[in-house]
């Protein structure tokens, strides 16, 4: 099984690289999760953010590996608590599949990403910054591995 995150946005702040490498390190290495980052569509006071969202989706959707299974992160999508996290990445690891999930950017995602999307999952009911979901997605990947494997982080 493997992640591929994609995710709009590059040359994040420190701060995002070395919270999403402390959790992304943490994992196994049986336990795939790989990082791909696309460049924001243009925004600007002549640019149309309808067309800069229209770019990231064509740009997320030509980077999903062919097969893979898909999960848009959506403010608008089913709430997982971590334990149907878990359970989820148990089922998942029996089917040996492979998973893109989706972040778009400060505008949300592309309507072809979502509707491309085999899942819509919400990480809060709060609007998070793009940045910031990187690393709570990657910790609760993280979290959701221990309670499968009987860790103690997650107590």
């Amino acid at each position: 099984m493997r992640f591929r995150i994609i995710a709009v946005g590059t040359r994040m702040p420190s701060w995002v690289e070395e919270g999403y490498q402390e959790y992304a390190k943490r994992l196994p290495r049986d336990f795939s999760v790989e990082m791909v980052e696309l460049p924001l569509g243009q925004r600007g006071k002549n640019a149309s953010v309808a067309k800069a969202m229209a770019k990231e989706g064509e740009q997320m959707l030509a980077a999903i590996p062919k097969g893979d299974r898909v999960i848009a992160l959506d403010v608008l999508g089913k709430p997982w608590s971590t334990e149907m996290l878990a359970d989820n990445l148990g089922k998942w690891s029996m089917e040996c599949s492979n998973y893109s999930l989706l972040i778009g950017g400060p505008d949300g995602l592309a309507p072809e990403c979502l509707a491309r999307a085999d899942a819509k999952w919400s990480l809060s009911a709060l609007t998070l910054p793009h940045p910031l979901v990187r690393i709570v997605l990657i910790e609760q990947l993280y979290r959701a591995w221990t309670l499968l494997n009987n860790h103690p982080y997650h107590k």
